[in-house]
């Protein structure tokens, strides 16, 4: 994460940033997110089931994918210096596009969308993120992130 005095963030206003490193989705990831959420839809967790499939194996869940923007938006986005602590908003327009089989690699890309001070100390940034699938030409999924900045 960059940061900026909240006096320049709206700067970075259409731009897009560099994007974040590789994660690997692999069985293991997808057992532990089924486990958490008591999702264990075969497509899921059944590798031999799930090869019967026209995607050939087991797919991260949406919402796994979803849940690592948090983490792999981290290192595309920008925030306010002296900030206390950053808080998860929202999510605006979530669209899962194709799903990401075991085995691939996903990375984040982020474009700041908006910047508002909702009150004194506390900054609200919109981000259009996109989760790439390495070797796709569609992304896993689309969506406007909320994130809200308290400064100290």
């Amino acid at each position: 994460m960059q940061f900026v005095p909240k006096e320049k963030l709206e700067e970075f206003i259409g731009v897009e940033r560099e994007p974040s490193d590789w994660l690997l989705i692999d069985q293991d990831r997808i057992n532990q997110f089924a486990e958490a959420t008591l999702d264990h839809q075969f497509i899921h967790v059944d590798p031999d089931q799930a090869a019967k499939t026209p995607f050939g194996t087991t797919i991260a869940h949406g919402f796994l994918t979803l849940s690592l923007v948090t983490h792999l938006a981290t290192f595309t986005s920008v925030a306010p210096e002296g900030i206390a602590m950053a808080i998860n908003y929202g999510s605006d327009k979530v669209r899962f596009i194709s799903p990401v089989r075991c085995g691939q690699r996903i990375r984040a890309h982020s474009v700041v969308q908006s910047v508002a001070e909702k009150t004194p100390g506390q900054i609200l940034i919109k981000n259009l993120v996109t989760i790439e699938i390495e070797g796709e030409q569609k992304p896993a999924l689309v969506a406007e992130v909320l994130s809200l900045f308290i400064l100290a």
